[in-house]
C-alpha cells in the first residue's frame, strides 16, 4: 500500500495543532453566533426531556393497563407518547435549523479568512505551492470543516440525553444503571483507540483530493497546450493514476471510519443482552415490574446510541479536525515578505536604490549579491541580458513581491520594507509579459485599476493609445466581452487593453516586459505609441526585447549572472563592442531596418560593430 501514500507529504508550511487548540481556535469561531447556539442549546435540552419522557409515558402505562385496562386510560397513553414524539421532532426541527445557521456562519467567516489569507502570501508562496492545492484547502476543507462544527453540536444534544438518561435509570433501578456504568469505559477506550489513525487517514485523504483539483486546474489551463500536442491521451492518463491514488485512500479512510461503529455496538449489544438477562431474572423473582423492566431495557438502548456516538465522536472529529488544521495550517502561513512600517507613500517622484542587495530564490542559488543601483526619477531603464541575468527578479524586488536577504532597497529615499504595501503598490504599474486579464468586458477590465473611474476617465484612456482606432475593430468596442483570462481577444488587443488599464491607473513606478510574440505591423506601432504613453514622465523598468523600446531608453544596463556588466546608451554600449554589441547582433538587430532577410546584414553607420553578413 506504500505506494498509495507517494506524494501525500505534507507540504512545508504544514503545522501540527493539539486537539485542545484546534479546538480552542475552533471555539473562537463559534463567538458571533452566541446566540443562535443558546437556542440550540435551549432546543436540545427540550429535546432530550422528550426523547426521555417517552419510554417513561410507555412504562407507565405498560403498567396501568396490565392492572386494569380502560379505553380512557388507553387514550390518554396515545395522546401522551403522540405528543411527546411530536414536541421531540419540532425541537429537533428548531435545532437543526439554528444549527445549520450557525454551521453556515462559521463556515463563512473560515472561508474568508482563508481567502484572505490566500490573497495575503507573497509570490514566492505561489512559485513554491500548486495553487490547486491551495483551492482545495479553500474551498474542500473549509467544507470539511462544517464536519467540526456539525459534531460539536451533536455532541452537546448526546451528553444532555446521557445525563437525563442515566439518572432516569437510577432512579429505576440503581443496580441495573451500575452494571451499564461498568460498560460504558469499554465503549470510550476502544474509540479513543481510532483517534490517531483517524486523523492521519483523514490528511492523506484531504492531500490526495487536492491533488486531483490541482491536476484538473493545471489540464484546464493548458488544454490549448495540450490539444496542439495531441496529449490528451497522456493526460488523462496522469489524472486517473491520481484519481486512483484518491478513490483508494478514500476507501482507506471509509474503512476506518465504517468500521468503529459496528466495533461499538457490538459490544452495546452485548452491555443489553447481560442488562436483558439480569432484569428478567429480576422480573420472574417479582423484584421488578413488568413496565420498570420494559422500560430500562428502552432507556439503556437509548443510552448507547449517544454513549457510543460520544465515545466515536474523537475519531469522527478528526475528519473535521483534519481539515481544520489544514486551512489554519493557510492562515498561519509566515509570510516571507515583513514590512517593518506601514508608512502611507505621498505621490512618489519615483527614485530607486539598490544598496548593496543579496537575493536568491532560494538559499543554494543566488540570483543578486552585493548589487547596487541607482535609477534617478523620470528615468526608463531597460535591462537586457540572456535568460536567467536578473532581469525579471529586479522588477520583482521593486514591487515587492519577494524579500530580499540582505542590503537595502530606497524608493525615494525611503526603505521599500517601511512603506504600507497596498499604499505603495497603488503607484506601481505592472505589465507582465502575458497580461493577465480577467473575465469581463473591456471597459470593466480597463477600469479594474481604478475600481472608481467613470466610463469617459476609461474610454479616455483606451483612447491615448493609436488613437483608440484599436478600439473600432472590437466587435461591440468597449462593451466587447474579452472572455475567460483574455481568450476573446488577440495577444496585441490584450497588451494594448493592459496598457489602457495602466495608463488609467497613473503609476510613478512602470514595471514593463515587453512581449516577445508577433503582431502585425499596426498593432506593433499602436502598442509602441502606447508604450511612449506609458512610459513619459515615469521611472520605467523595461525587460526590453524590441529594439525601438531599446533605442528609445535613457538608460541601458546590461546583466549577466546578477550582475551590471555594462551601462550606458545604445549607441554608447554600440561602440564599445562589449556584451551589449554581442546580444544587439544576435537578438536585436534583425529588428533593425539594415537586416536583410536569408542573407545578413548591410553594414549602416551604427558604429564599430554594424558588420555585413553577420548571422542571427
Amino acid at each position: 500500500m506504500g505506494f498509495i501514500m507517494d506524494g501525500l507529504d505534507a507540504e512545508a508550511y504544514d503545522r501540527t495543532y493539539s486537539d485542545a487548540g484546534l479546538v480552542k481556535r475552533i471555539l473562537g469561531y463559534f463567538r458571533p453566533v452566541r446566540g443562535a447556539m443558546a437556542l440550540v442549546a435551549v432546543t436540545v435540552l427540550a429535546g432530550s426531556l422528550m426523547d426521555t419522557a417517552l419510554p417513561l409515558l410507555i412504562s407507565r402505562g405498560i403498567d396501568t393497563l396490565s392492572h386494569s385496562f380502560t379505553l380512557n386510560a388507553a387514550a390518554i397513553l396515545v395522546v401522551g407518547i403522540l405528543l411527546s414524539g411530536a414536541l421531540s421532532w419540532g425541537f429537533n426541527f428548531a435545532r437543526q435549523l439554528y444549527s445549520a445557521k450557525a454551521v453556515g456562519n462559521v463556515v463563512l467567516k473560515l472561508r474568508e479568512d482563508a481567502f484572505a489569507a490566500v490573497l495575503a502570501r507573497d509570490m514566492s508562496f505561489y512559485d513554491e505551492f500548486p495553487s490547486g492545492k491551495i483551492v482545495s484547502r479553500v474551498t474542500s476543507d473549509t467544507e470539511d470543516f462544517a464536519t467540526v462544527v456539525t459534531l460539536t453540536l451533536n455532541l452537546v444534544s448526546q451528553f444532555l440525553l446521557v445525563a437525563l438518561i442515566v439518572v432516569a435509570l437510577f432512579i429505576i433501578d440503581p443496580g441495573l444503571t451500575l452494571l451499564a456504568l461498568l460498560i460504558a469505559p469499554v465503549i470510550v477506550i476502544v474509540a479513543l483507540a481510532f483517534r490517531r489513525i483517524a486523523r492521519t487517514t483523514t490528511q492523506r485523504a484531504r492531500r490526495a483530493l487536492a491533488s486531483v483539483n490541482s491536476l484538473v486546474q493545471e489540464s484546464m489551463s493548458g488544454i490549448s497546450v495540450a490539444k496542439s500536442f495531441r496529449q490528451e491521451r497522456s493526460i488523462y492518463g496522469e489524472f486517473c493514476q491520481v484519481n486512483q491514488r484518491s478513490y483508494a485512500v478514500n476507501l482507506r479512510q471509509g474503512l476506518v471510519f465504517s468500521g468503529i461503529f459496528p466495533l461499538l455496538n457490538t459490544i452495546a449489544g452485548l452491555g443489553t443482552a447481560l442488562i436483558i438477562y439480569f432484569g428478567g431474572l429480576r422480573v420472574l423473582g417479582h423484584t421488578a415490574s413488568p413496565g420498570s423492566w420494559y422500560l430500562f431495557v428502552q432507556a439503556i438502548s437509548i443510552f448507547w446510541f449517544p454513549l457510543t456516538s460520544i465515545a466515536s465522536f474523537w475519531s469522527q472529529f478528526q475528519q473535521g479536525l483534519g481539515s481544520a488544521e489544514r486551512v489554519f495550517a493557510l492562515i498561519d502561513a509566515t509570510p516571507r515578505v515583513q514590512q517593518t512600517g506601514e508608512v502611507m507613500p505621498p505621490r512618489l517622484a519615483g527614485r530607486i536604490t539598490f544598496d548593496r542587495v543579496d537575493f536568491g530564490y532560494n538559499e543554494r542559488e543566488p540570483v543578486l549579491q552585493d548589487f547596487s543601483l541607482t535609477i534617478p526619477a523620470g528615468q526608463t531603464v531597460a535591462l537586457v541580458g540572456h535568460t536567467g541575468a536578473g532581469k525579471s527578479t529586479l522588477g520583482k524586488l521593486i514591487a515587492r513581491f519577494y524579500e530580499f536577504q540582505q542590503g537595502r532597497l530606497l524608493i525615494d529615499d525611503y526603505d521599500i520594507r517601511s512603506f504600507d504595501l497596498p499604499a505603495y503598490r497603488r503607484q506601481l504599474g505592472i505589465v507582465p509579459q502575458a497580461p493577465f486579464l480577467f473575465a469581463g468586458t473591456v471597459v470593466e477590465t480597463i477600469r479594474y485599476a481604478r475600481p472608481d473611474a467613470t466610463d469617459e476617465e476609461v474610454e479616455a484612456a483606451a483612447r491615448r493609445i493609436g488613437g483608440g482606432d484599436w478600439i473600432e475593430a472590437l466587435p461591440q468596442g468597449l462593451q466587447t466581452q474579452i472572455g475567460e483570462m483574455g481568450r476573446g481577444l488577440s495577444l496585441g488587443q490584450r497588451q494594448l487593453v493592459a496598457l489602457a488599464r495602466l495608463l488609467l491607473q497613473d503609476p510613478s513606478i512602470l514595471i514593463l516586459d515587453e512581449a516577445t510574440a508577433s503582431v502585425d505591423p499596426l498593432t506593433e506601432a499602436q502598442i509602441q505609441e502606447g508604450l511612449d504613453e506609458a512610459l513619459a514622465g515615469r521611472t520605467a523598468i523595461v525587460i526590453a526585447h524590441r529594439l525601438s523600446t531599446v533605442k528609445r531608453a535613457d538608460r541601458i544596463l546590461v546583466l549577466d549572472h546578477g550582475r551590471i556588466v555594462e551601462e550606458g546608451t545604445h549607441n554608447e554600449l554600440l561602440a564599445r563592442g562589449g556584451d551589449y554589441a554581442r546580444l544587439y547582433n544576435t537578438y536585436f538587430r534583425h529588428q533593425s531596418a539594415d537586416y536583410v532577410p536569408g542573407g545578413g546584414f548591410v553594414a549602416v553607420a551604427e558604429g564599430p560593430l554594424a558588420l555585413a553578413g553577420a548571422e542571427v
